[in-house]
């Protein structure tokens, strides 16, 4: 008699992720390997990846070969590999597809639009921000800062804004002397000790300014996000040349704009009105 044929198992479209027997090993590496790849470290070598991961050369190697096949990094000439133009695709797919993105554009659209400056909106991630919305005004002289870029919250009005909000446990947890390396502007403050009282103040008041800090030549003012709880989960900026508005300026002409954007997307993501 022959043997009876085991049912096909089916894979319901609901399944726990989580799940031991849905992981695929090869793609946990190959996820793995693209992880590494960041802003401050943006091109790496087959061996180093090897050694941050503890996986095996001989995989790393194919599984880079496979991601390099298909377009998820690029082999440069000296050996290294960096992101390809699909992880970009993949990148910019999210930011886009995330309700805060959606909902927050046509308020700092308009914004923009009042005010003639640049606007940006971005969360925080580790000790970084990471900018989700960035509408430029050609005349602001700046690095080169795109959606996806990140830069240290420790010299940005959002980042302090944001840094502001975590319990004193997260905050040191987050911030350490690494966050408070150069490049920076001529005004910043070069250690958590020394930003203490200002998250204090940026507390108290609900804006924060950056001063030159990022980078000489540049100020901003920044205000919280707020989702349904109340949280601030971003923060919104205008940022400016320093060279034609000064600090008070960019308080008392500025900061109310601003803090009316900041209230009423966060009015659209559910945070009841103040």
């Amino acid at each position: 008699m022959p043997a009876r044929r085991r049912p096909a198992q089916t894979v319901s479209a609901t399944a726990p992720a989580s799940r031991p027997e849905y992981r695929i090993e090869a793609l946990a590496k190959g996820l793995r390997l693209l992880s590494l790849f960041t802003e401050r470290h943006p091109v790496w070598r087959v061996s180093d990846m090897a050694a941050a991961t503890g996986i095996p050369l001989p995989t790393v190697y194919r599984v880079v070969m496979t991601l390099a096949a298909e377009g998820y990094l690029v082999h440069l000439p000296n050996g290294d590999y960096r992101p390809g133009v699909r992880v970009l695709t993949l990148g910019t797919a999210a930011l886009r597809g995330m309700d805060l993105v959606e909902l927050a554009t046509p308020a700092l659209r308009a914004l923009a639009e009042a005010t003639g400056e640049t606007v940006n909106l971005c969360v925080l991630t580790g000790d970084r921000v990471l900018y989700l919305i960035r509408l430029r005004n050609s005349d602001l002289v700046t690095a080169n800062i795109q959606v996806g870029s990140t830069l240290p919250a420790v010299y940005t009005s959002i980042g302090k804004l944001l840094l502001a909000h975590l319990d004193d446990a997260e905050l040191e947890t987050r911030v350490t002397a690494d966050s408070f390396l150069p490049p920076h502007g001529p005004n910043a403050k070069l250690s958590l000790d020394e930003l203490r009282s200002e998250l204090s103040d940026i507390r108290r008041d609900g804006w924060a300014v950056q001063d030159e800090e990022l980078s000489f030549g540049l100020r901003s003012l920044a205000v919280p996000v707020r989702d349904a709880s109340g949280r601030v989960i971003a923060g919104l900026n205008v940022a400016v040349q320093a060279r034609d508005w000064s600090t008070q300026r960019l308080i008392r002409e500025l900061c109310p704009q601003a803090t009316r954007t900041g209230e009423e997307i966060s009015t659209l993501l559910g945070c009841p009105a103040s």
